[in-house]
């Protein structure tokens, strides 16, 4: 009888935003990782690690900035958590990712700031998508478009309402 060995679980916790500018349109960040049976190219919402020192919002702010450039947020929502568990370079993971539903308030955007530049999330390009319909149907990850639909009740329940006529952040890119 041979024993398996059994995969260590690794736990973190994560924070990030779904984020409207003032024309409705949803920020979005599109990168290209070759990996071994996941996809090459995705299209994720922002979010990153929990630090120890940060509530879940600090932490979601920080990281939006951090790997889009967009810092100037305000935070209408919290979106709750889902738990996301996968198996990655044979260990097994537990993510507790939290969500807020974020308003843009000046379109000015600075260089992202990734923990370092061979990071994976230096290889990220923010793009907009046109509306949380087109930002559902554009994610790569099924968790992330489970946010996107909690945010699209909270709009829908709370009567939070975006200026559609507003102009578009100026460097902005649609898929």
């Amino acid at each position: 009888m041979s024993k398996k060995k059994s995969k260590k679980t690794k736990f973190y916790r994560t924070g990030g935003g779904v984020v409207l500018d003032d024309a409705g349109r949803v920020l979005l960040l599109e990168r290209h990782v070759p990996r071994k049976k996941t996809p090459g190219h995705e299209i994720r919402l922002p979010k990153g690690h929990i630090e120890a020192d940060e509530t879940p919002e600090q932490a979601a702010l920080r990281e939006v900035c951090e790997e889009s450039g967009y810092c100037h947020l305000e935070i209408l929502f919290d979106l709750g958590e889902l738990e996301n568990n996968y198996n990655f370079r044979g260990r097994h993971f537990v993510r507790e990712e939290r969500y807020f539903l974020m308003r843009l308030t000046d379109s000015r955007r600075q260089a992202p700031q990734p923990s370092s530049k061979n990071a994976e999330e230096a290889l990220f390009r923010p793009i907009w998508a046109r509306s949380l319909d087109e930002a559902e149907a554009l994610l790569t990850f099924e968790s992330e478009k489970i946010f996107i639909r909690r945010a699209r009740n909270a709009l829908s329940q709370q009567s939070l309402h975006i200026n559609h006529d507003a102009d578009p952040p100026s460097d902005s890119t649609t898929p």
